[in-house]
């Protein structure tokens, strides 16, 4: 089981119309299973988990060894990876902070098309504010890396560079986990700034900085006229000062 990828359509279930053909294929997958009972009951399978989570999933990787070609390996690997999302609710899981580290690596190293795992484990043990250094003795190690990809899918592979052959990790490799687990943040609506040549008045006084100029004073409000009306500014209606008188 694989999280959905932005862009990826699912068709939603419908009853009527998708209930027939599930319906025959639980009847198959029930006469396979009643024949294989006793062999069922008897499995224990080594499980990637423990305690409450193999309980829990026992039968199912039971199934799958009984079905062979790749359904083993594919059901331990979505054991592990619900079972990590589960526990680690609300945070997010070590293997995606990989994911999202490992991409950071690339970036880092100048998006190349492929990386030695030296120097990815370089790059994800020199960061301080990730978790990496703290896995060992030496921090994270090329095993520990590859066990935590491959529930991805991803592996290792020698590669030739330019200065010769290592074991690493093409960027390909990631581009669908990527998508799925973390993908890249799109930019939001941008909010508008003040520029910052923008003339800021310094407080207390009354200069604009980087400027030689004042603020300009504020308009001033037209006197009264004797009709006791706003007089206009620029004309030639006399304006005249109203007073109060005390009695």
């Amino acid at each position: 089981m694989r999280r959905r990828a932005p862009g990826e359509t699912v068709a939603p279930y419908r009853h009527r119309r998708d209930g027939p053909a599930l319906r025959t294929i639980a009847q198959r997958l029930g006469q396979w299973l009643g024949a294989h009972l006793a062999t069922l009951e008897a499995a224990e399978p080594p499980m990637p988990v423990e305690d409450r989570a193999a309980d829990t999933w026992e039968p199912l990787v039971a199934v799958a060894d009984l079905a062979g070609s790749t359904w083993p390996q594919r059901a331990r690997q979505a054991v592990t990876v619900l079972t990590t999302e589960a526990d680690e609710s609300g945070n997010v899981s070590t293997r995606v902070r990989l994911l999202a580290d490992v991409r950071t690596a690339f970036t880092v190293l100048g998006d190349p098309p492929a990386a030695s795992t030296h120097d990815l484990l370089t790059a994800l043990n020199g960061d301080e504010e990730a978790p990496w250094a703290g896995f060992g003795p030496t921090g994270l190690t090329g095993k520990r890396l590859g066990d935590l990809l491959r529930e991805f899918g991803i592996t290792s592979t020698t590669i030739r560079f330019p200065v010769g052959q290592a074991k690493g990790y093409t960027r390909d490799a990631f581009t669908d986990a990527w998508n799925r687990y973390c993908p890249a943040p799109t930019a939001g609506p941008s909010v508008p700034s003040v520029p910052t040549s923008f003339p800021q008045v310094i407080p207390g006084t009354d200069s604009l900085t980087g400027t030689d100029q004042s603020v300009p004073a504020p308009q001033s409000v037209p006197h009264l006229t004797r009709q006791n009306k706003l007089g206009t500014d620029g004309t030639d209606t006399p304006r005249q000062q109203v007073t109060q008188h005390r009695r």
